[in-house]
């Protein structure tokens, strides 16, 4: 398994189509897994670190598993099938269970709990985005970088209406 991180969300183009860029930690490639708007929501708020006033369904699953006197100690992106992710929750008693690799993701944030990726998963899914200012092979700031991911979060948000979340 190899240890990722949550990029950001961003909307896919031309087709509007969320999705979640995962970053292996100690290497180049990048997952992006494609997800429904409201679960891109919820990542989206959680990576901001917003509270709503009263518990979203993601909170509320968190909540119920503290109040059972357990934890989540990871979320695990266990296989890719015809473009379909699957995840696992892993509790601190040993208790795997499966879930959707969205759903994963936005308790991953809300538990503060680290995020695996199968190596099978990475080799099929994953790639390498490189980016050069100006032909220089140089990273970029991190600060530059960060606010790159706060401006595509701004105009995500700026494009998403209540109408959305209708089921």
């Amino acid at each position: 398994m190899i240890e990722v991180e949550i990029v950001g969300v961003r909307i896919e183009l031309p087709s509007n189509q969320p999705l979640v860029l995962l970053r292996e930690i100690n290497g180049e490639r990048h997952v992006p897994i494609w997800i429904g708007t409201p679960e891109a929501s919820a990542i989206a708020l959680a990576q901001q670190g917003v509270v709503p006033p009263r518990p979203m369904t993601h909170d509320l699953l968190v909540d119920v598993v503290e109040s059972l006197g357990h934890s989540i100690i990871s979320v695990n992106i266990v296989a890719v099938e015809d473009n379909i992710f699957y995840g696992q929750l892993q509790f601190d008693d040993g208790t795997v269970v499966s879930s959707r690799a969205s759903d994963a993701l936005a308790l991953a944030l809300r538990a503060k709990c680290r995020i695996w990726c199968a190596d099978a998963v990475m080799e099929e899914a994953g790639v390498r985005i490189t980016e050069h200012d100006e032909g220089e092979d140089s990273e970029p700031d991190p600060a530059v970088d960060e606010e790159r991911e706060m401006r595509r979060f701004r105009e995500f948000l700026d494009d998403v209406e209540p109408e959305d979340f209708e089921g």
